[in-house]
């Protein structure tokens, strides 16, 4: 009965659906020269009483470009492990946006606070809380917990099996602000961090993972790797010069070629983890768009232009979106599929 009851508009559904992701696609070619809007976010952390507004800026509210980036790996969990022919579980969306904004918050404090020193030595990053002393190192300590209670609170509204393996993610979350002094690979072990709720969304649905999870998770690993060497080149210079590594300072000129791959192999592995789900065509064309982003940002990049690298950045939060369209309608086609 309720797989008839989620089924009754599918095509309705489908059709609105397949003319959305036709618009994405028709619109990718302007989508770099548009101008980011006045945030919402940023004028209310501006607009906000002197005594918070160091802690806002210190989680990046006013900056939710990030909050996104982690948030649509969970929403593609979320939506994979709903039933066929149903939307994904709006309060898991609720409860894992909620989530995404905290424990976004707590990496950039996690952050802040290894980096501190760094931070003042470098132009973009100079007034940040922690570095013009708006917050202190203990304050930031006391704050980080109450982040992370707050994040063990919504973790605990989940399975067990969800509850241990979103715990497990703490040590990635802990430990990636210091691989940039150690490794030119810190945009992966940002991408084993940020895409963790890939596998934790799917999870907290179904109480278990399955084998399409896997290609999910490395998709957005390698997502987050084209993403973060792109915002990388912004501070190429002056990481070169105070002996900070990242991919952007190991791919140099090669930048296009090595994100080339790392697209391809996204990709590939979308493709894979369809194909292992059962999707259907919505969730193919939604591949396909989000394909022919990736090919336009990475013909078009400058990775000598720190304008033309944020926007690139900001704009990439749009494919996570274009993937969880795609899951979600691909889903509700399933149950219409196996009725024929």
């Amino acid at each position: 009965m309720m797989l008839r009851k989620c089924s009754l508009r599918n095509l309705n559904y489908v059709i609105w659906g397949y003319r959305m992701i036709h618009r994405c696609k028709a619109s990718l070619t302007n989508l770099h020269t548009r101008q980011d809007e006045p945030k919402l976010a940023a004028r209310l952390v501006d607009n906000a009483p002197q005594k918070i507004k160091p802690y806002l800026k210190l989680i990046r509210l006013d900056k939710p470009t990030g909050t996104w980036l982690l948030f649509w790996p969970c929403s593609w969990g979320i939506a994979s492990a709903a039933i066929p022919g149903c939307f994904p579980d709006p309060y898991m969306l609720v409860l894992f946006g909620t989530g995404a904004l905290i424990m976004r918050g707590a990496g950039c404090t996690i952050n802040d606070m290894w980096d501190r020193d760094i931070d003042s030595k470098v132009q973009r990053t100079r007034d940040r809380p922690l570095v013009n002393n708006d917050v202190t190192l203990k304050q930031s300590f006391i704050f980080l917990g109450g982040q992370l209670s707050l994040g063990l609170g919504v973790l605990l509204q989940l399975n067990w099996y969800s509850v241990f393996l979103g715990a497990s993610s703490l040590v990635l979350v802990a430990t990636y602000p210091l691989m940039k002094r150690y490794t030119y690979w810190p945009q992966l072990m940002l991408g084993f961090t940020f895409n963790w709720g890939a596998l934790l969304g799917y999870s907290a649905v179904k109480g278990y993972l399955d084998a399409s999870c896997v290609p999910l998770y490395l998709a957005g690993v390698c997502w987050t790797i084209v993403y973060d060497t792109i915002y990388a080149h912004q501070d190429k210079t002056e990481d070169l010069r105070i002996g900070i590594k990242s991919t952007a300072i190991k791919f140099d000129q090669h930048t296009k070629e090595w994100l080339s791959g790392f697209s391809a192999t996204m990709v590939a592995n979308l493709l894979l983890s369809g194909y292992l789900a059962a999707q259907t065509w919505p969730y193919y064309a939604a591949v396909g768009v989000a394909a022919s982003h990736l090919a336009h940002q990475i013909a078009t990049l400058d990775v000598a232009s720190v304008k033309d690298c944020s926007q690139k950045f900001a704009s990439s939060a749009r494919i996570g979106s274009f993937l969880f369209a795609g899951i979600v309608l691909g889903n509700l086609l399933k149950a219409s599929a196996q009725s024929f």
